[in-house]
């Protein structure tokens, strides 16, 4: 059973000022007896005060996480990318965008990862017209063409705005077309419009996020059972950032996501 944490869960805990990438990847490794890790961004990084976005650290700082990684012996399942969406309506910031995003993808490549997400847009923007779904098929097929020279796959997830629209995710995944892209599905995050979004996406799915809603929902076995029939053999990550008790929160959602997989296994 593929199992992770997504390093956003503990949000609340970086605030605080008790956590950090390295003591992340001690809870996953030795807390929780995990093999593999979901990494932000965020936790390597700090927001620019200029223009809002999040900076990562320089490479010299990376390759440190990368050797706290392999005297774990852990696997990057996932890195969730922020600040580095694909379209702004400011001509400027997508440029800054952009050269964001190609600053994390090679963090993301010095740390292993096998797979990326990098959002194509932001909560602002509700609707793609079409000159904007060019420009992010070209720059999805740009960034799968980079993976693929890597070994990862990249591609966006139904995070916010418009990308909580099934449809428009397949449409991109069907115009961009390369072995090398994938979708990061959290699931059962959709707009209410869309119950079986899940089932539409999943033939792209190559990275999975459940939250503690979802685990104990009565939906979230249909949406289990269409990503095995397409094949998908993933992780199954827990992200979860609890107001409080952080720790023990995820220790109840790992256990429950346990259970959820084995007792639908069975089915």
């Amino acid at each position: 059973m593929k199992l992770s944490i997504g390093g956003f869960s503990f949000f609340n805990t970086l605030l605080e000022g008790k956590m950090d990438i390295f003591g992340y990847l001690e809870t996953v490794k030795y807390r929780y007896r995990l093999d593999a890790v979901d990494l932000w961004n965020g936790l390597y990084g700090t927001a620019d005060d200029q223009d809002g976005l999040l900076r990562i650290w320089d490479e010299d700082r990376i390759r440190k996480i990368r050797d706290a990684l392999d005297e774990r012996q852990l696997n990057v399942a996932n890195i969730a990318i922020d600040g580095a969406h694909l379209i702004d309506k400011d001509p400027v910031r997508r440029e800054k965008l952009y050269h964001n995003a190609l600053a994390n993808l090679r963090a993301s490549e010095i740390l292993g990862a096998k797979t990326v997400r990098i959002d194509f847009c932001s909560s602002d923007t509700e609707e793609i017209g079409e000159q904007d779904f060019d420009y992010i098929v070209h720059r999805y097929r740009e960034f799968c063409e980079r993976a693929a020279q890597h070994g990862y796959k990249i591609g966006p997830e139904n995070h916010m705005g418009a990308a909580l629209n099934p449809h428009l995710h397949r449409r991109i995944a069907e115009a961009v077309d390369h072995p090398n892209y994938g979708i990061l599905l959290h699931l059962k995050r959709w707009k209410p419009e869309y119950p079986d979004g899940d089932a539409v996406v999943a033939p792209w799915v190559v990275h999975t996020h459940v939250d503690a809603k979802t685990a104990v929902s009565e939906e979230v076995h249909s949406s289990i059972e269409a990503l095995r029939k397409s094949g998908f053999d993933g992780y199954w990550a827990v992200e979860y950032n609890a107001a409080v008790n952080q720790y023990t929160e995820i220790e109840w959602l790992l256990a429950t996501v346990k259970k959820l997989l084995g007792s639908t296994a069975k089915a």
